[in-house]
């Protein structure tokens, strides 16, 4: 099975894993940057967990620019297309990040079958299943999907909702696709620029919140988010499937407790949580709660049945959020 897998946004929290895994697992790896002045600085990280990064190669790829993707993907056997805006904050104007995923992924796809590659592994997210509503204690399954037309729908959940829509609307026989939505991403920090996903243990370690508000998620390790894109790509069952990925639902307040026990000599942990009216009122000023404001008081969780029917065993949401905060910690972050 092992041959060369084009890996978009390699600089990326999830797609720097996913070429971990993939030279762990004997594949060659071409990664693509918008700019040739971070292919060193991406190779000199990865090399510290797998001395196979010292052989990677790099191509220069824009996800809004639809002459550079045929080139970098020449030669490629499969593509993991992992690169989508992730803001923390979400944007006043939503096509700020829509169009460049929505467009990046029509532009991977378009090349990928000029080229004839046989399968694409697409990065999608919970977001694009679990959409806004408030349906407590619900298990969401492969057939949900978020509706992009949702005025209560973040721009980053409209973004992965439209550019999966567009994506299975775009495939064609000749080229197959299997995609990959996870929930919670934690799990370890390859460098201290470490993106969004692990904002929320940061918050939490530094008393960036005074309050817990009273949210969860479903956690996957990022590792077990990596394995899954090669499994889907290895598997013969996977194409024309989404693969839900979570290994549980943890509360804020779980993991704020978590933290407290494991690195007590962080002081400014909060152990309390926040009235949900009071979040509410916060969430007017302070945008990153506004941005998770319709998951308060809610437990959604899902069904991960395919991932695990292809060979799939994620890890505990304890050492997702224990490796990432340990990550953070090593690396000077907090």
């Amino acid at each position: 099975m092992p041959g060369k897998i084009l890996v978009t946004g390699a600089s990326g929290f999830i797609a720097s894993h996913c070429i971990l895994d993939l030279l762990q697992h004997g594949y060659e790896v071409r990664g693509t940057v918008r700019n040739r002045n971070r292919a060193k600085e991406v190779r000199d990280i990865l090399v510290k967990h797998h001395e196979g990064a010292s052989e990677m190669e790099f191509a220069v790829a824009n996800l809004t620019s639809e002459d550079s993707w045929t080139e970098a993907i020449e030669g490629c056997d499969g593509v993991f297309h992992v690169a989508s805006p992730v803001p923390i904050i979400q944007p006043k104007d939503p096509s700020e990040v829509i169009e460049p995923a929505r467009q990046g992924t029509l532009n991977v796809l378009a090349a990928a079958q000029s080229v004839g590659v046989k399968r694409v592994v697409l990065t999608s997210s919970v977001a694009a299943v679990m959409g806004s509503k408030k349906i407590n204690e619900h298990t969401y399954t492969s057939d949900d999907w978020s509706d992009p037309g949702d005025p209560n729908l973040t721009p980053y959940a409209a973004s992965k909702t439209i550019a999966e829509k567009s994506a299975w609307g775009f495939i064609t026989h000749d080229t197959e696709l299997a995609v990959i939505n996870p929930g919670m991403v934690l799990g370890p920090a390859l460098e201290a620029d470490y993106g969004s996903s692990l904002e929320v243990l940061y918050k939490l370690l530094t008393g960036g919140i005074p309050l817990v508000p009273k949210i969860g998620f479903e956690i996957v390790d990022v590792r077990d988010v990596a394995a899954l894109h090669r499994l889907a790509f290895e598997h013969t069952d996977a194409p024309g499937k989404r693969f839900l990925c979570g290994a549980g639902f943890r509360w804020f307040i779980e993991i704020a407790e978590l933290l407290h026990r494991e690195f007590p000599e962080y002081k400014k942990i909060p152990l309390s949580l926040m009235p949900s009216f009071l979040a509410k009122v916060f969430g007017i000023f302070i945008k990153e709660i506004n941005s998770i404001i319709n998951d308060l008081d809610t437990v959604k969780k899902m069904d991960c049945t395919p991932a695990l029917d292809i060979g799939w065993h994620p890890r505990s949401p304890e050492e997702a959020i224990l490796a990432g905060a340990k990550s953070l910690v090593e690396l000077g972050v907090v």
